[in-house]
């Protein structure tokens, strides 16, 4: 394999992607729900939106996208986690304002992290988490 690391200019990751069926339904979610910014909103093509939203004050931000052509949106294990300070509290408000999340939390134990999943309305997971100190 051809090593080209010295030659990139990589900096940060900037962003990351889910797909949706429904761009306002989408924000809703992620902005209503989740609490997120929504700091990009623009056209992008005939019927289609480019829109990032972020963790208030954070940089790297969730871009909402349409799926690529022949693609459903949607139902994919994103790998995105997203860091809570009270994971006990935004489980069970999640909960109670009918987002799909899991039932109950998972605790490994450590080193591992007690997290839940939280799915958006297209079924992409996200992994709410709370660091260990």
């Amino acid at each position: 394999m051809t090593k080209v690391a010295p030659t990139l200019n990589l900096t940060k990751v900037g962003r990351v992607c889910v797909t949706a069926a429904d761009t306002d339904r989408a924000i809703d979610f992620y902005v209503g729900m989740l609490g997120l910014d929504k700091v990009v909103d623009v056209p992008m093509g005939p019927d289609m939106r480019w829109v990032e939203v972020a963790i208030p004050g954070r940089e790297t931000t969730i871009a909402i996208a349409p799926p690529p052509p022949g693609r459903a949106a949607g139902g994919s294990e994103t790998g995105i986690c997203i860091d809570t300070s009270d994971l006990d509290a935004d489980h069970a408000a999640l909960k109670a304002a009918g987002a799909d999340v899991d039932d109950e939390i998972t605790r490994y134990g450590e080193p591992v992290p007690p997290m839940f999943w939280v799915r958006d309305p297209d079924g992409n997971s996200l992994i709410v988490v709370q660091p260990l100190d």
